[in-house]
């Protein structure tokens, strides 16, 4: 309403200085004098405008026919399309000008113009090619997904942009979580254009999402064929893809080729530790200890872990205490100085009650790293000790607040997973897992130390013997027993309810 008014206001606002000018001129004396062929003619002011403006038009008329007549000219010496283009000049001047205009727009997020100049593009230049794909962007960032939709399904029926319009429709399934039609788009998409590095990560990312290890393999070479990844990370993921498909077969009798794909994994990513553990698991299952070990030993060099630890304790499971602590010892030599390898002989010389030994294995780990697991164990080996029950509950209280020390953090969103998978299941990014401290501290709760007393419950009211006492509580890393239990860095809690049970 106040635009139609103000377009009146300034209407009436330009006849009103036509109709003043028009009066000055009339009442200005003299004009203008032109004499042709010995006859003079006298304009006054006002006619001598009229007359200016009269030559200004006939000039524009003159060169518009001078230009039809080239056309036709043209036309008549074979050019079949000089008339069409001389007609549809102007069209396509406005035509190109409205889409420049909803490009501008388009990159400056207005989204409502964007639209408004891409149809007004489309009336002019009569070309769903040129103006398609911006009616789409427009709609899209508009909000209105269904015209966006329809202008992409345009795009298909044109060889030269169906790979637009493929991409278009995969990414508002993409938004949709339509994963599944999102991902046979993706390999559509990939067909058309095998060299597009961003259809390319968006495959193999729904691909492994899908659990398609065999085709997230192909699409991995793809993008070394082509250049977009380099060689030696190519290695890396094809292990871990490698080793992603032989996790579901190794307990149905793999054959040679599945195990040695997990072996290949490790072999090219020394600190893919679960490649290594599967890979050990596989030749136990065979019988063949000797390879396990061996490649036991050679990760353990690289990457000391919890995972390899078990691995290595199943190799003898029914050995003792003393024979389990001396056969780590072989472990323990490749790297002494890790904080890993100070932990499990601690562990295991805690289960063997030879005190002394855990407390000189776990060193100085409880004031360089004081984890929940270490402090754990300071509390087992002051127990074993004999130590008094106010020292055990200080270590323990401490445990409660400590973090838990390394675990396998997403690079990419730092979520914590409880178990390596090649795929974060938070941001579901592909290959982004390692094993390490979290980067962000862990937010532990200072009410767990006043619930001391209902984990420990009446620690000084019994009295037991403090080998007896150790014995019964299973302070070794879970798989280097004889009878492997629950993860003891992944249950503190438990740990610690474990390192105070006294014997019934």
């Amino acid at each position: 309403m106040l635009w139609s008014l103000l377009k009146i206001l300034v209407f009436v606002a330009i006849v009103a200085l036509l109709a003043f000018g028009a009066g000055l001129l009339m009442e200005t004396a003299g004009g203008v004098q032109i004499t042709v062929a010995g006859t003079e003619y006298t304009l006054s002011a006002l006619q001598s405008v009229i007359a200016l403006g009269m030559l200004v038009v006939a000039v524009w008329l003159f060169l518009k026919l001078l230009s039809l007549l080239v056309a036709t000219l043209r036309f008549l010496n074979g050019d079949e399309t000089a008339l069409s283009r001389y007609w549809d000049k102007g069209r396509e001047r406005k035509g190109y000008r409205a889409l420049s205009e909803g490009l501008m727009a388009l990159a400056s997020g207005e989204g409502r113009l964007a639209l408004a100049k891409a149809a007004r593009a489309e009336k002019y230049l009569q070309n769903p090619e040129l103006t398609d794909l911006l009616v789409a962007q427009a709609a899209e960032m508009s909000g209105d997904s269904h015209k966006a939709a329809d202008a992409y399904k345009r795009l298909l029926s044109n060889q030269q942009t169906r790979f637009v319009g493929v991409r278009g429709i995969m990414k508002q399934k993409l938004s949709q979580g339509d994963t599944d039609t999102a991902r046979q788009l993706a390999e559509k998409a990939l067909a058309l254009r095998p060299k597009h590095e961003e259809v390319q990560d968006t495959l193999l990312r729904l691909q492994a999402q899908a659990e398609d290890w065999v085709g997230a393999r192909k699409t991995l070479s793809t993008k070394l064929k082509t250049g977009t990844l380099p060689r030696d990370v190519y290695k890396r993921r094809d292990a871990v893809l490698a080793l992603s498909a032989s996790k579901g077969v190794i307990d149905e009798n793999a054959t040679i080729e599945q195990r040695e794909q997990a072996i290949e994994a490790n072999r090219l990513s020394p600190d893919l530790v679960p490649a290594a553990a599967m890979a050990a698991r596989a030749y136990l299952a065979k019988g063949k200890k000797r390879p396990a070990v061996r490649l036991l030993k050679k990760t353990w060099q690289s990457q000391p872990h919890p995972d390899l630890a078990h691995a290595f304790a199943e190799v003898e499971p029914d050995e003792s205490a003393a024979e389990r602590v001396a056969r780590f010892d072989q472990l323990a030599r490749l790297s002494p100085q890790d904080d890993e390898t100070r932990l499990v002989m601690a562990e295991l010389n805690i289960v063997a009650e030879d005190f002394p030994e855990a407390r000189r294995w776990l060193s100085d780990l409880t004031e360089r790293a004081p984890d929940a697991r270490a402090l754990t164990l300071m509390a087992a080996i002051e127990r074993g000790e004999g130590a008094d029950d106010k020292v055990v509950q200080g270590w323990l209280a401490k445990a409660l607040t400590a973090p838990r020390g390394p675990q396998w953090v997403c690079a990419n969103c730092n979520h914590i997973h409880a178990e390596w998978e090649p795929v974060c299941e938070h941001c579901t990014s592909f290959d982004t897992l390692s094993w390490k401290r979290p980067e962000t501290p862990e937010v532990a709760s200072h009410a767990a130390a006043h619930m001391l007393p209902l984990i420990t419950g009446a620690l000084g009211s019994k009295q037991a013997d403090t080998a007896d006492d150790v014995e019964e509580a299973d302070f070794a890393e879970p798989g280097l027993d004889a009878e492997p239990g629950p993860d003891s860095d992944a249950d503190v809690k438990s740990e610690q309810q474990d390192a105070v049970k006294e014997p019934n």
